[in-house]
């Protein structure tokens, strides 16, 4: 009696964890700086071992960690994909200076050009974190005290004999360009804070009834074809340049001077030929991709890189990169091993080929059935793309029809199922002839093959007339 007792005690306890039900799962939780992958971005509801993939914000990137969480029984297991800011990195060296950056070096930051004492700054005093790297014309830290710069006054005149920088007391004296005249003070001076007191002048247009060309003069260069090269910004809005002025040209952006002078003159009404060659800046190497590399259509500016990655690996970022005017846009992306799902489990079959996770490119697995008969594909593999190879196959139970023949019997199957493959044999009685096949099996999709014979009554032949 008192085994018994023991036995409904232990039947009570294990019944409910026997009758368990998996549970769904919601929506995915929210991570900092992640976002999940379009395909579930508005699904609610998930079941029982399903996966979804988170992937980094935008201006962020992976650093650690997997891009995979798993529905467990109604509750999702913990992204540990870890991402952070895309940053532009360390500026460089600036000589006779230092860089002070406003942050880590993320897109939008900056990063601001400090000059040792003795000497003076020149261009910009910061540059901006762009995703193409930073932005901005690299400034230079040049020896010397306060200066004032080179006052630029458009139509002007300009004598500075190439002067960048004034010292403090020196003066500067005005002369407008023909068909201009001047607006302010004709000479300033170059004060303690770097400043020019008074403010340079400006030169403006003299009323048409008052110009006066003097002879020799030139009209507004010509443009030059094909050479990549652009007249520098303070001459744009001039008409008109005495005999013996100079004007300057700049490569354009993405271009690097590479021999020939800078400036043309204006000699006796005409325009000395520009020299100035510019060529496409040169980028380099885009880098190295881990399992996979770059395919260039060249490394000058202009040209692109495409990250391919190694078969059964599979891209995670852009997989393009330009050649800007300050080096390669962006960043490298990674290639990651294609990985597929856990297999889907089949009623009433057996998979051979488990493993441990992940299952990776070329991994197989093989579905037997335990009862039924297998439709679909046996083997299936994981591809290249992270999907397997073909759907899951089904063990369904296939039978055929009780094979009944007018004026025959069969022997060879006494089962009331006729299933897939069964065998059996066909007779005529007495007194009949079989036309077609004696021996016929069930197909797979439940016809007996070939086709059921018939059974004609025999014909007697009359010899006696």
């Amino acid at each position: 009696m008192r085994t018994v007792g023991w036995s409904i005690l232990v039947f009570m306890l294990a019944s409910p964890a026997s009758g368990q039900v998996s549970q769904d799962c919601s929506a995915p939780d929210k991570y900092p700086n992640t976002k999940l992958d379009t395909k579930y971005a508005r699904r609610q509801k998930f079941s029982h071992s399903e996966k979804v993939y988170y992937s980094c914000d935008d201006d962020f990137t992976a650093f650690r960690g997997s891009r995979v969480v798993q529905c467990v029984d109604g509750q999702w297991t913990k992204l540990t994909l870890k991402c952070e800011k895309i940053s532009c990195g360390n500026a460089g060296d600036l000589p006779n200076g230092e860089f002070q950056y406003e942050g880590n070096s993320y897109i939008g930051e900056k990063v601001f050009a400090v000059c040792n004492e003795g000497y003076t700054l020149k261009g910009l005093n910061y540059m901006i974190c762009k995703r193409s790297g930073w932005a901005g014309e690299f400034p230079s830290c040049e020896e010397g005290g306060i200066t004032c710069p080179t006052p630029e006054v458009a139509n002007s005149v300009q004598r500075t004999g190439g002067v960048s920088a004034y010292q403090v007391g020196e003066n500067l004296t005005f002369t407008c360009s023909e068909g201009f005249q001047l607006n302010g003070a004709q000479q300033t001076t170059c004060d303690a804070s770097g400043q020019w007191k008074p403010q340079p002048p400006q030169c403006v247009p003299i009323p048409d009834d008052k110009i006066q060309p003097s002879p020799g003069s030139c009209g507004v260069p010509p443009a030059v074809s094909n050479s990549n090269v652009h007249l520098a910004d303070r001459f744009i809005t001039k008409t008109s340049f005495f005999s013996g002025q100079k004007v300057y040209y700049n490569c354009d952006v993405g271009y690097v001077a590479a021999g020939g002078r800078k400036s043309r003159l204006c000699n006796n009404g005409k325009w000395t030929p520009l020299k100035l060659k510019c060529e496409r800046k040169l980028c380099g190497s885009a880098g190295d991709i881990q399992s996979g590399q770059f395919v260039y259509t060249g490394v000058e500016f202009g040209d692109t890189a495409t990250a391919v990655c190694d078969e059964g690996f599979m891209l995670v970022g852009s997989a393009t990169r330009h050649c800007m005017n300050n080096g390669w846009s962006g960043r490298n992306p990674v290639c990651e091993a294609a990985v597929c799902e856990d297999p889907p489990e089949v009623s009433n079959a057996e998979i051979t080929g488990l493993q441990h996770e992940p299952y990776t490119y070329k991994s197989v697995i093989r579905y037997s059935c335990r009862a039924g008969t297998l439709v679909g594909e046996r083997e299936i593999w994981c591809t290249k793309h992270g999907t397997w190879s073909a759907p899951a196959p089904e063990c369904k139970e296939i039978t055929c029809p009780s094979p009944n023949v007018p004026n025959a019997y069969w022997t060879g199957n006494h089962n009331q199922k006729f299933q897939y493959r069964a065998t059996i044999y066909i007779q005529c009685n007495m007194g009949y002839v079989m036309s077609g096949p004696g021996t016929v099996y069930c197909e797979r999709d439940g016809r007996w093959l070939p086709e059921l014979p018939k059974c004609q009554r025999r014909r007697f032949v009359n010899q006696w007339g």
